[in-house]
């Protein structure tokens, strides 16, 4: 499934809820399914820098895409990393850095945020991306000829 199907698919759910105290709610509920991180991965280097709480944030390339994990100690902010890894988890570098994220403004998601958990939002996004860069990168580079 593309990103594009899986940021549809997102959009239709939070449609189907009537205020933002059910889409918080269905949001804790996305949180509690999120692909845990390990607790010895748990350091400081994986932590996004721009977040009110903690949030980590692991990727490993696996046949040319990128599984994602985390976690986070703030309920809220769980649903938050839930909802972006499931846009982008199990696609290729490429994939990821060339989608965009819109389906953030068509849900409210930022608008209905404070705004520091609004930053810590866009501290994710890039933290997520440049896993991406940086994936991407060694592709490129165990594809090319020796010289």
């Amino acid at each position: 499934m593309s990103i594009q199907d899986i940021q549809q698919d997102i959009i239709g759910e939070f449609a189907m809820f009537d205020d933002w105290m059910q889409r918080y709610e269905y949001m804790i509920d996305l949180g509690k399914s999120l692909p845990l991180i390990t607790p010895s991965e748990k350091s400081d280097d994986k932590l996004i820098k721009g977040c009110q709480s903690k949030v980590w944030l692991d990727a490993a390339l696996v046949d040319d895409k990128i599984e994602f994990t985390a976690d986070s100690d703030a309920i809220i902010t769980k649903g938050i990393i839930a909802i972006l890894i499931r846009s982008f988890n199990n696609q290729t570098p490429a994939a990821i850095l060339e989608a965009d994220t819109k389906f953030i403004d068509e849900i409210g998601l930022k608008e209905h945020l404070s705004p520091t958990r609004a930053n810590g939002l866009v501290s994710m996004l890039k933290q997520l991306k440049l896993y991406a860069v940086a994936f991407q990168s060694k592709l490129n580079n165990s594809n090319s000829p020796n010289t």
